[in-house]
């Protein structure tokens, strides 16, 4: 995939619902496995599918992880990204300029947060990006955040917008960095639709942290929850004849980690370095239902892991030519 940076008009600046008619207008490519690509509208996803189908939706909510901080540099935003297995105190962070990253920060600084709060930056991860930081709050971090924290956003998002722009309409349980933003579009109706017509609808939880991963970036490990409920139903759909779809890459990464030895999802909990490749492949899932992803993001490995890298190269030109609109509000790519 070419690392050429996405034309401006490509960026989704707003929600679908202010510059469009609701949550659902957006757009919908569709490729194929035989190689078909079709221009749909997001309310016909119930045609696309199958009876059997089920489809996995990730309720997890999203937190506003954007701070206000002072460091010895001046005034930055601190991203909270997630919390490190076993150490709720200790976390990955982001340091931005604004909007723009920043090559700020030094090992033991202290950084000045709202409410007296403190974040002492520890080292860098690996890649230079992100830091392992201490956090010292004055209350649990989702409250803190609910009285001081603004949603997470990039350049192409040029204002700010509430939170609940962030949130699916099925979220139950906050605690993601960034919005698990393949399920935006869906509304209640929709939903209702999908059953009508005979697909399953089940939800498991994935708390993802910053979405701004490059190549080369592996990913950290993320808290996941599948119920055994959800487990259940997925393996009674394969049995049945019916596909699986993902509604989002953090769905298809709590699946393929709760698999069993024979590559079944059986019920689990806890957390995910899972990295699924091209040569590692997929277990579980049939299909995807995703966002477009930028050409340098990691994400695009698991894309071609489930539909081939000619297929969503292919994909991907007709996207870019459609002039598809990129990010968490832009429009959807369904694989299957």
């Amino acid at each position: 995939m070419s690392a050429a940076a996405l034309a401006e008009p490509a960026e989704a600046r707003e929600p679908a619902e202010v510059r469009g008619d609701g949550r659902d207008d957006v757009a919908l490519l569709v490729a194929r496995g035989d190689g078909r690509i079709e221009h749909r509208r997001f309310p016909e996803l119930p045609e696309l599918l199958a009876p059997g189908d089920v489809l996995v939706i990730n309720t997890s909510g999203t937190l506003p992880a954007a701070l206000p901080a002072r460091g010895s540099s001046g005034q930055l935003t601190l991203h909270l990204s997630t919390p490190l297995p076993g150490r709720p105190e200790l976390w990955l962070v982001e340091l931005r300029e604004g909007l723009r990253r920043s090559d700020a920060g030094r090992p033991g600084e202290v950084l000045l947060l709202p409410e007296g709060g403190l974040a002492v930056l520890l080292d860098r991860e690996e890649d230079g990006r992100l830091w392992r930081a201490s956090l010292r709050l004055p209350g649990p971090v989702p409250h803190y955040l609910v009285r001081n924290g603004q949603p997470i956003r990039y350049r192409h998002a040029p204002r700010a917008w509430p939170i609940d722009r962030y949130q699916t309409v099925y979220a139950t349980e906050a605690g993601s960095a960034e919005m698990p933003s393949a399920g935006r579009a869906f509304t209640p109706e929709l939903i209702t639709s999908l059953v009508a017509a005979g697909i399953d609808v089940a939800p498991l939880v994935l708390h993802t942290g910053v979405s701004s991963l490059e190549a080369g970036e592996r990913p950290y490990p993320e808290w996941y929850r599948v119920p055994r409920f959800t487990a259940e139903r997925v393996n009674l759909a394969r049995a049945l004849g019916g596909r699986v779809i993902a509604v989002g890459t953090t769905v298809v990464r709590a699946l393929e980690s709760s698999a069993d030895a024979a590559g079944n999802p059986i019920a689990s909990k806890g957390w995910t370095d899972l990295v699924i490749t091209p040569e590692r492949g997929v277990r579980i899932v049939n299909g995807l239902l995703t966002g477009l992803h930028e050409p340098r993001a990691t994400h695009l490995q698991m894309l071609e892991a489930i539909a081939g890298r000619e297929t969503i190269e292919k994909a991907y030109r007709v996207a870019l030519e459609g002039e598809y609109l990129w990010h968490e509000f832009g429009d959807l790519h369904l694989i299957v």
